[in-house]
């Protein structure tokens, strides 16, 4: 599409592609932008942005592993005991119907212990901050 886009203005006259131009830095500089918090979740008031958050980062785990083994869907779906729609939900992080108790399972299914630390707060983060971290 860019590449057709680019193709057309290149055909276009100087002088109107000097005020397509101008129109573009014009819209540009209206734009307002935000910084995020790094989280979209949170960013975007969800009031299960923590619960998100993890069911995102497990689901990005069971993909590599999944990605890894080269497995097909249906192959994966076997596995997982789920249908094939299942997985391709799944697969392009359509995560509704996956809770993370559910994505823990998947990834016991594909051969992956998980381990569980409850530990103090850490200085910075949010009281009863979630994180998955690979080892």
């Amino acid at each position: 599409m860019a590449k057709s886009f680019n193709k057309l203005r290149r055909k276009m006259p100087p002088a109107r592609r000097s005020k397509a131009r101008a129109r573009t830095d014009t819209m540009v500089a209206e734009l307002e932008l935000e910084v995020g918090s790094g989280d979209v979740f949170v960013d975007l008031a969800f009031a299960d942005a923590g619960e998100r958050r993890l069911r995102v980062q497990l689901a990005i785990q069971v993909n590599k592993l999944i990605a890894g083994r080269r497995l097909t869907q249906a192959r994966a779906a076997a596995l997982l005991g789920v249908p094939q729609p299942h997985v391709s939900e799944l697969k392009h992080y359509k995560l509704s119907r996956f809770s993370s108790e559910r994505l823990l399972r998947f990834l016991t299914l594909l051969d992956r212990d998980i381990e569980i630390v409850i530990k103090p707060k850490t200085k910075g983060c949010a009281p009863g901050s979630v994180s998955v971290s690979i080892g």
